[in-house]
């Protein structure tokens, strides 16, 4: 069932005299940033604040790059697999032959072929890609915590709150399970509820989500007002909660109804997206990015392997194939990538939203160079590749990203970086930084410690 969490941003505190004196003036300034002070020298560097809007599509399971955008056609078959490659709208630029449409819109993103870095499992991985910090325990699926890290949505939040929506950040299509549950690094960690992106589920079962907006037959708008102002002289503590607020901005924002009701595009549309729950919340992402969301986080597999409950079912499945990767990849996985994301790419191109959302394909990481044989749970043996962090692809388009390019190389196995190694840090960075956020900037938590919003350092080389 689709949930919808509701939220309300608190003002964020000044640092205090004693505060500004232990983090410094440049941290100061930083933080000041969102309470309207001095911007840093950054904003003058290639792509600086073109990004009104980030939208991430995750493909959660770790999508092998040799078999979809750094294939190795020269190399032996048991690591270059069983794919063939076919040309792209980028002269010398090869993809995965079950990419077909992607391929010929390489010509309007940058392939990043060095991502880089050591975690090998998902739970912590997705974390470390959804918060851009390392979990206390690498190579882990630990369950979420209070003292998490907040995702980069609730950063964002913190940092820079959007005014003209009731939810700076949306997750779809989630919550990820990595594997069987809700992993961490989705929600606001130690900033905590008040900080959590909106959560759609299942999009395709959005007539619940919109139903769950609907007052009750006899409660008018006028009616559910003065209850709130009742409420707040009978109880101003309960009136003043944050999620309290934010469910009444909810229930009057008819811009929010109309952002979330897939009913308003025609059969067209949603046919070129695709019926189906990856389709669907690439097109649920493009209906937000026009109302003006700042943050998007799309997951497009819900889990990060589901094929072993659910063998018939393409929702299901996701992209940790250890042991069914060309079956997997070629019946489930990549007609759904190519259809989804080049209809998500064309429409933002045609709207002219392109231009100002930044989009971003990528995973916790990648699959090991050596094509191996392992067992299913079903006892079965296949071909499959194991995780590999070391060296992954990572897909950036719009806000100025320089399109039709290649950044960064991979070794003849696509096994380590040979040029600009990326790790997940600087993706962050880099994500923020489209955004008009300078590298040095802090956020402060609910006690007023300061954190930086990113450990990295933006890519400012991947735009024009």
């Amino acid at each position: 069932m689709s949930r919808f969490t509701v939220t309300f941003d608190p003002v964020g505190q000044l640092p205090t005299r004693r505060e500004c004196l232990r983090i410094g003036v440049p941290a100061l300034f930083s933080a000041g940033y969102a309470h309207g002070r001095e911007k840093s020298f950054t904003d003058h560097h290639a792509g600086f604040g073109r990004a009104k809007s980030v939208l991430i599509v995750f493909t959660s399971g770790g999508q092998s790059q040799l078999d979809t955008w750094d294939p190795k056609p020269n190399a032996p078959e048991e690591i270059r697999g069983a794919f063939r490659t076919i040309p792209t709208a980028l002269p010398g630029m090869r993809v995965c032959e079950h990419l077909p449409r992607l391929a010929t819109l390489a010509n309007r993103y940058t392939v990043l072929r060095s991502m880089t870095h050591d975690d090998l499992d998902h739970g912590s991985a997705c974390y470390l890609a959804l918060t851009g910090q390392f979990h206390p325990r690498k190579s882990s699926n630990p369950s979420p915590r209070p003292t998490d890290f907040p995702t980069l949505g609730a950063v964002l939040k913190r940092y820079r709150p959007f005014k003209h929506f009731p939810h700076t950040a949306v997750h779809v299509n989630g919550p990820l399970l990595t594997p069987k549950e809700a992993g961490p690094g989705q929600d606001g960690g130690f900033l905590g509820r008040a900080y959590e992106p909106a959560e759609l589920g299942n999009v395709t079962e959005a007539d619940r989500l919109l139903e769950s907006l609907d007052l009750p037959a006899d409660v008018s708008v006028d009616r559910l007002n003065r209850r709130r102002d009742l409420l707040g002289r009978l109880d101003p503590a309960v009136s003043a909660d944050p999620l309290s607020q934010q469910a009444f901005e909810l229930v009057n924002a008819p811009h929010v109804r109309s952002a979330l009701d897939l009913e308003r595009e025609s059969n067209r549309v949603r046919d070129r997206y695709g019926r189906h729950r990856s389709g669907q919340a690439c097109l649920m992402a493009r209906r937000l990015v026009e109302a003006g969301v700042p943050w998007l986080t799309v997951f497009f597999n819900h889990g990060i392997r589901g094929q072993d409950d659910h063998p018939e079912t393409t929702d299901e499945y996701g992209w940790d194939t250890h042991n069914d990767i060309f079956d997997a990849m070629q019946k489930h996985l990549l007609p759904r990538l190519d259809h989804s994301v080049s209809a998500l790419l064309e429409d933002l191109h045609q709207r002219g939203l392109l231009q100002t959302t930044l989009v971003v394909i990528m995973g916790e990481f990648g699959r090991a160079p050596l094509v191996a044989i392992e067992k299913s749970f079903a006892g079965q043996g296949s071909p499959g590749r194991k995780h590999w962090a070391a060296c992954y692809s990572v897909v950036l388009a719009g806000a100025g990203v320089s399109p039709g390019a290649l950044f960064g190389s991979s070794d003849r196995h696509a096994a380590y970086p040979q040029s600009e190694p990326t790790t997940p840090g600087d993706l962050a960075a880099t994500m923020f930084h489209a955004l008009g956020i300078p590298a040095d900037a802090h956020y402060t938590d609910v006690n007023n410690r300061p954190y930086r919003a990113t450990t990295g350092t933006p890519v400012t080389k991947l735009f024009r």
